[in-house]
């Protein structure tokens, strides 16, 4: 499975383990993912109209060696996945998608008729972040959450897209697990108010994206040295759930 992602810094945390976490799991996946820190899809869209060759080329979780554009990217390789996402602090603003999603749809549909293109429903903020974004929906965890899932949903909708649900299983981890509640005490899945960890949360979103891409069920015990009880607990809410 050959996974490319035209994203920015969340992509880049969701994939950061993902390959090496099916390597363990004896799935063969490999991810390339296109990163502009705090790149949104209005700026991806005009980088691909003018074919700007702006993005760090990031293969298998590992830092870029190159710079490279996005139509050099589609034609890199016979791509099975691309997937898509807002700017973390416009993800819950429906209005902010278009007509860029649409236009970035149709041209990797045009380039790689065959991929399947997925929508990645990014997290919510940190309760205490200091992100300027955070202010799009009243500095409230819960309601960013709330409007990003809605907007995602919206929006794959008509795209007739699937959705990797990362800011799900962030989100109900923060409020279902006690060693995730992190206004009580427990672990924050973020390591500056947005990014998440480089631990176990991006271990998160690669579990996320591992159950929902290939369909099977993560059987790993260990992984990293990474906390065993916090890495049990992501186990078994993204194998439960997805």
């Amino acid at each position: 499975m050959k996974i490319l992602s035209i994203g920015n810094s969340f992509s880049e945390d969701a994939q950061r383990w993902l390959h090496s976490l099916a390597q363990l799991e004896g799935v063969d996946i490999s991810t390339a993912n296109l990163y502009i820190g705090g790149c949104s899809l209005e700026t991806h869209w005009r980088n691909a109209l003018e074919n700007n060759p702006f993005y760090d080329y990031q293969v298998n979780g590992n830092e870029a060696m190159e710079k490279i554009s996005i139509d050099e990217a589609l034609h890199r390789d016979n791509w099975d996945i691309v997937t898509l996402q807002q700017v973390s602090d416009l993800s819950g603003i429906p209005e902010s998608y278009e007509p860029y999603i649409s236009s970035l749809y149709e041209r990797v549909k045009s380039t790689l008729p065959d991929a399947e293109i997925y929508l990645h429903r990014t997290w919510a903020y940190e309760i205490d972040t200091v992100h300027p974004g955070f202010a799009n929906y009243g500095c409230n965890q819960k309601e960013m959450h709330l409007r990003i899932q809605a907007t995602t949903k919206e929006i794959s909708k008509k795209l007739n897209t699937k959705i990797i649900p990362t800011g799900d299983i962030i989100q109900y981890l923060r409020e279902n697990c006690t060693a995730f509640d992190y206004q009580n005490g427990g672990a924050s899945l973020c390591r500056d108010g947005y990014h998440l960890t480089y631990d176990i949360g991006r271990f998160a979103a690669a579990a996320v994206w591992f159950v929902s891409l290939t369909g099977k069920k993560i059987t790993i015990t260990d992984f990293e040295n990474f906390d065993k009880n916090l890495l049990s607990e992501i186990i078994k809410t993204v194998n439960y759930i997805i």
